[in-house]
């Protein structure tokens, strides 16, 4: 997606009265210049819920590249009398020459697909239809088809996205998104999410792998892929103009509607909730199923604070690092990787653990892999003391298998003030988890014992920027 693209979401969110649910920017790179929209012609696509009691799809239009938006005065451009029809996402697919819609049917857990066709042509303004509009906007759509009752239900589908994601022809290696590991591929993943309903409770993203025609969805099997085994994850939209061939970058809500209304918040902020990290997603096979749906950090070299890292070890087995970042840091924001290796293949044992931690409250966050058992890495907030809500869950944990053609264990954790994202083996599981300490976490403590012969673990840790300037 175009800069345009991202400042037409911004400018719709402020300049619209009443009330409305999610929407979709876009940007058609088809209208050429010196026609009557100048540029690219950016719009949004939204409900309106003034339109009461149904919702209806609205479209606003911008002609100076977004910096202002105008109404399309036909407004709505579909409705159908639902108070739960909403959530609308654009996207252009191109072997068809169409716009295509996805939109959530949200307590009939139905997802549908409309379709607009295009043409390139143009008399006194831009057209877009089988025959000649009128109009510079997406106005005549049609029904395609219903995806309906996938995966978790919940009470409702909410905030659906469709993406064409490429695959992966090895997951398990060191850089495993270096170009040469693509594989050609013509997968799409399908995201709905739920709320409430998820397993932890609230709200929740779930992937579906499949394949797209341009009208109809095919998911690849019944399985419903958690795209986050934290609990504050929710509704991540993907930026669109991402060639297919490339991982495709998304970016969630990082909270929970079991308690993002009554979390913490400072006098001078006056918001409670905050973004995810954006993150690279792709498809990978795995050893214990196939299209898994792959979630890694952007690049985030560009906010380091120091060209090396702050602090390292190649020998950390069976032995810890501290690492006392109150005055090396001032964002507070951190991130380490650590690789665990020559893990045995039988009777593994020990544990590599970590700890962020206030050395003025004793507050902590914590979170580690036991290498033993059913291999499960953990996370914990609970001796975080800033926030306390029954539905604030404390606690969680997941299985992760180490890679048998490896015998090894990645992790990279990224930290600021209230929010941690972890990423294990290349992003083959992530979860997300937001925290309210009393004192700033100001240390960092990575450990590992009890480790069988032979296995080695390294870490490196780098400080984050608060912004980069571009």
């Amino acid at each position: 997606m175009s800069f345009f693209a991202i400042v037409a979401c911004l400018c719709m969110l402020i300049s619209f009265t009443g009330a409305q649910s999610s929407s979709s920017a876009y940007v058609d790179p088809s209208v050429p210049t010196g026609k009557p929209i100048p540029g690219d012609y950016t719009g949004a696509l939204r409900p309106q819920i003034h339109y009461s009691p149904p919702k209806g799809f609205m479209i606003a239009y911008s002609t100076d590249g977004g910096y202002t938006f105008t109404k399309y005065a036909n407004n709505p451009v579909i409705s159908i009398n639902s108070t739960q029809f909403r959530d609308p996402k654009v996207i252009w697919y191109a072997p068809t020459q169409q716009w295509v819609m996805v939109i959530a049917y949200a307590q009939d857990f139905v997802i549908g697909w409309v379709i607009f066709h295009h043409e390139q042509a143009y008399e006194h303004e831009v057209t877009f239809s089988n025959s000649f509009y009128t109009s510079p906007n997406l106005t005549n759509w049609t029904h395609a088809s219903n995806f309906s009752r996938w995966g978790l239900l919940g009470l409702q589908y909410e905030c659906p996205n469709l993406v064409q994601v490429p695959m992966l022809s090895n997951i398990s290696v060191e850089n495993p998104l270096d170009s040469s590991n693509f594989a050609s591929t013509d997968m799409y993943v399908l995201t709905i999410s739920i709320n409430p309903g998820a397993p932890l409770g609230g709200s929740i993203t779930q992937a579906f792998p499949g394949t797209f025609n341009g009208t109809h969805f095919a998911p690849v099997d019944h399985a419903a892929r958690i795209a986050d085994f934290g609990k504050d994850n929710y509704a991540g939209q993907f930026f669109y103009g991402i060639p297919p061939t490339s991982p495709q970058i998304s970016i969630a809500w990082a909270s929970n509607w079991q308690y993002a209304q009554v979390v913490p918040t400072g006098e001078s902020e006056n918001f409670r909730s905050v973004m995810s990290l954006p993150r690279y997603n792709v498809l990978a096979n795995t050893t214990r199923g196939e299209y898994t749906f792959v979630s890694l950090p952007y690049d985030l070299s560009p906010l380091y604070t120091t060209t090396s890292s702050l602090t390292n070890s190649t020998s950390l087995a069976n032995s810890s690092l501290l690492y006392d970042y109150s005055r090396t840091v001032p964002s507070g924001a951190l991130t380490f990787n650590m690789t665990v290796t020559s893990i045995p293949s039988e009777n593994a044992t020990g544990t590599a653990n970590f700890t962020f931690m206030s050395s003025v409250t004793g507050e902590s966050i914590r979170g580690g892999f036991y290498l033993g058992g059913d291999t499960p890495f953990f996370i914990n907030r609970g001796y975080i003391r800033g926030f306390d809500n029954p539905f604030f869950t404390d606690k969680f944990s997941i299985t992760n298998l180490v890679s048998s053609d490896t015998r090894t264990f990645r992790l990279q954790v990224v930290i600021d003030r209230s929010i941690m994202e972890v990423f294990l083996d290349n992003g083959l599981r992530s979860a997300t988890s937001t925290f309210f300490p009393e004192g700033e976490l100001d240390t960092l403590i990575i450990s590992s014992a009890g480790l069988s012969p032979g296995v080695q673990v390294a870490v490196d840790v780098y400080g984050l920027e608060r912004y980069v300037v571009l």
